[in-house]
């Protein structure tokens, strides 16, 4: 399948070093996504995009969510940058709901820690929901991909 992606970069640079649960999380989302995404990018310009499978680098700079595409060879095929104001409230929402997991996880019986956990994936559909729509016309991704793809808009957001 070409509408993919195959490899999946984190821009470090400037951020503060993950706690072991959140890269965790980063490795688990990653290892999810290649394993199974849906990701095109539209015709722009009346032009078709390059076929997939691509790569994508994603990093904050000056503020902004950057998504950088490449195809599989590492040709540029485009980058696209995303207001981080829309998903500030839903990535705070995320990590505190996160923490009471990890916390609840240790010491809570199994029906407590059900409960927490079904609002966290709440609040990641949420989340995954935000990116799809902050994406369109830029890139076309099923909720599963929205979703593994938000965990990562987290983990740069951390700190």
């Amino acid at each position: 399948m070409t509408n993919r992606l195959c490899h999946i970069a984190i821009d470090e640079r400037g951020l503060i070093r993950p706690t072991p649960e959140i890269e965790q999380e980063r490795r688990v989302a990653i290892f999810d996504l290649l394993e199974d995404n849906s990701f095109a990018l539209p015709p722009r310009d009346e032009r078709a995009a390059p076929d997939g499978p691509y790569r994508l680098g994603l990093a904050i700079r000056e503020g902004r969510l950057v998504f950088d595409i490449a195809t599989e060879s590492e040709a540029p095929v485009t980058a696209f940058h995303l207001s981080l104001g829309p998903f500030r409230q839903v990535v705070k929402d995320y990590f505190q709901i996160c923490e009471s997991y990890f916390d609840a996880v240790k010491r809570l019986p199994p029906s407590q820690i059900e409960a927490i956990d079904m609002a966290r994936r709440g609040i990641h559909n949420e989340g995954a929901r935000v990116l799809q729509e902050r994406l369109e016309g830029k890139a076309t991704v099923d909720i599963d991909t929205a979703r593994r793809l938000f965990t990562l808009i987290c983990v740069l957001h951390w700190g």
